[in-house]
């Protein structure tokens, strides 16, 4: 694990107005350093996903600061975010929002053509190596929805990993994942932190897969109870 601090959070609040104010957020301080794989739980409602969209810099409306690789995100504009997003951020989401009129390939491929840092050629190479690394390259001429729930979860995470991004967000990725592909899922993601060195951060009611981690940040009715 390096030292190097991938991701912070400084005292961030925030509130709903609809309409009575209600706080969702409250003083949310943390670190999170290179490599490492740090778990987000708590109940249903105490803020897990309202956090990780402020921290993905999707949401801009709150109290605080956001830094992703020690740059401040407050006072960027929305082509500025999107930028951070596309480079910096892969996403991994419960529901995979893979696009079934694209093959496997072609659904990889798309951040990577939209980043434009590397030749079509390029990225196409990168995309089917992490299909090889995530062991469903055989799929990769397959349209999204021939495939199982598991499979789709692993293309979603070959996906978030085109760009290389330093920092991976991820909201309840084994959800809807039966016992044998959440573990997949869990050591894809260890590998990333242990090998790859990236940073993980995975909002998840998994019990296990949670203390599996790293690290876990516990969270009740918008506080951090426990990091």
């Amino acid at each position: 694990m390096g030292n190097t601090v991938m991701l912070e959070a400084r005292q961030i609040n925030k509130s709903f107005h609809d309409p009575l104010t209600v706080k969702i957020l409250n003083d949310i301080t943390f670190t999170i350093s290179s490599g490492e794989f740090v778990s987000v739980t708590g109940k249903s409602g105490c803020g897990k996903s309202t956090l990780l969209y402020i921290l993905s810099t999707m949401d801009t409306d709150y109290e605080g600061d956001v830094f992703i690789e020690q740059e401040i995100m407050r006072g960027k504009s929305e082509k500025e975010l999107a930028g951070v997003r596309n480079k910096k951020i892969g996403f991994v989401f419960q529901f995979h929002y893979l696009l079934n009129e694209f093959t496997v390939l072609e659904n990889v491929m798309l951040p990577g053509l939209k980043l434009g840092a590397s030749r079509e050629e390029e990225v196409k190479e990168k995309a089917m190596g992490l299909l090889k690394e995530l062991d469903i390259h055989p799929l990769f001429n397959k349209y999204a929805n021939q495939l199982s729930g598991g499979e789709k979860q692993r293309v979603a995470i070959a996906r978030a990993l085109i760009n290389s991004p330093g920092i991976i967000m991820c909201d309840e990725p084994t959800g809807n994942l039966d016992k044998k592909n959440s573990l997949i899922v869990f050591g894809i993601f260890k590998k990333l932190a242990e090998e790859n060195h990236q940073t993980l951060l995975v909002v998840t009611h998994d019990e296990e897969f949670a203390r599996n981690s790293h690290r876990i940040i516990e969270m009740e009715d918008g506080r951090i109870i426990n990091k």
